[in-house]
């Protein structure tokens, strides 16, 4: 498109404002399905982490009697979740494995 001419200036601005509106359009739809939601009784975040689960995971990690994977299987976390927590509890940046 050459945005040099009348015609190919005419063009981008149509299509700028095809963009704007869309935007838009996507705004207002998730705003009603937020107070949807929270009519119906939702807050919108996720789920707290379980920390007793948590603990208990870190105990099976540091025991080496079950793999991540297993553990992860198990106690219904993610694996991230688990070396995120054995990072914390080293006070260290990353953790090798």
């Amino acid at each position: 498109m050459d945005t040099g001419t009348a015609a190919g200036k005419v063009m981008f601005d149509m299509l700028s404002v095809l963009a704007e509106f869309e935007r838009d359009i996507i705004r207002e739809r998730t705003s009603a399905s937020f107070k949807a939601a929270r009519a119906r009784g939702r807050k919108g975040r996720r789920p707290k982490l379980n920390q007793q689960k948590l603990k208990q995971a870190l105990a099976l990690y540091h025991s080496k009697s079950m793999t991540v994977k297993e553990i992860q299987e198990a106690m219904g976390i993610s694996s991230t979740t688990l070396y995120r927590s054995l990072i914390k509890e080293k006070g260290a940046t990353s953790i090798t494995y």
